[in-house]
């Protein structure tokens, strides 16, 4: 019976019985083993301030190399652009929406000062570009506990990945899905990926979806040219129409003041040059600056 490592939460649960009912369509029975990472045991500061890549995936590729668990399911945006030697990124099922989702009011029925709720430096630099007016506060928990603080009154709106609150039923809570061009989405938002050893890779990869891989190739590409990890305000967004590829990014200063945006297209077979290359042109248009700014 193959071992699927997840976290605990009630999204990573989702996901990890997702992929544990697809394994069981192909003829492989498997079972969920819950393992705690440090992002899920640091629950009272933002993720931003702690710093670090792979705070939701560590412990987990830990289980993966030794032997301990087959494969893992993660949200693809926690997952580091470099893998530990030995582990492979085996599969990218298909996509669900990646852009991010108002809860409570829409953006332009949020009037000055109110308070939204985020704990990503990418969504908060973004809206503070957007609406400089607003109140852009911390929030910390799992889905239901951010959607909990929100019916408490704490803020006025919160800022979630659409893709979470559809897969657990909670897309009528979706007060307003945000355009990419207003708030760009995660690197790899919406993207499982299933990652593996060597010896399970034949087996997951038939799970995967190409038009994601290319779209998610793309922005992996292109977060890896800039050096950033998923806890720093960039933000990329690829589609793929039949054989060709689109992609825009965005790097914001955490103040929202600065904004460095450009955008690429392609075969698909070129997603990782293109990702790459749009990611060169944006350090040299200023991204840099910013970025060197947010890494201290």
């Amino acid at each position: 019976m193959l071992v699927i490592a997840s976290r605990g939460s009630q999204l990573a649960l989702w996901q990890a019985h997702w992929v544990e009912r697809q394994l069981a369509a192909l003829g492989y029975p498997s079972r969920i083993d819950i393992i705690k990472t440090t992002g899920d045991k640091i629950t009272d500061v933002p993720l931003a301030q702690v710093g670090g890549k792979g705070l939701f995936t560590k412990e987990i590729e830990e289980a993966l190399l030794d032997g301990r668990a087959d494969l893992a399911v993660h949200s693809l945006k926690d997952l580091p652009t470099e893998l530990p030697a030995g582990l492979v990124l085996a599969a990218t099922p298909a996509r669900e929406d990646p852009r991010d989702a108002l809860v409570g009011k829409r953006l332009a029925d949020l009037s000055t000062g109110a308070k939204v709720g985020t704990s990503s430096q990418r969504r908060a630099a973004q809206l503070r570009n957007a609406r400089p007016d607003l109140r852009i506060e911390p929030v910390r928990g799992n889905l239901d506990t951010r959607l909990r603080k929100l019916d408490e009154g704490q803020y006025d709106a919160i800022v979630l990945a659409a893709a979470g609150l559809k897969r657990l039923g909670w897309e009528e809570r979706i007060a307003e899905i945000l355009s990419p061009d207003i708030v760009c989405p995660a690197v790899g938002q919406g993207a499982l990926a299933i990652e593996t050893g060597q010896s399970g890779f034949a087996v997951c990869r038939q799970m995967n979806h190409a038009p994601t891989q290319w779209a998610v190739t793309a922005e992996r590409s292109l977060l890896a040219a800039l050096g950033g990890g998923c806890q720093v305000p960039i933000g990329a967004y690829a589609t793929v129409a039949g054989e060709r590829l689109s992609l825009q990014a965005v790097v914001v200063s955490p103040d929202g003041v600065h904004v460095v945006r450009d955008r690429s297209e392609g075969p698909v077979a070129d997603a990782l040059r293109i990702g790459r290359e749009l990611g060169e042109a944006l350090l040299a248009a200023g991204a840099d600056t910013i970025l060197e700014s947010v890494y201290g």
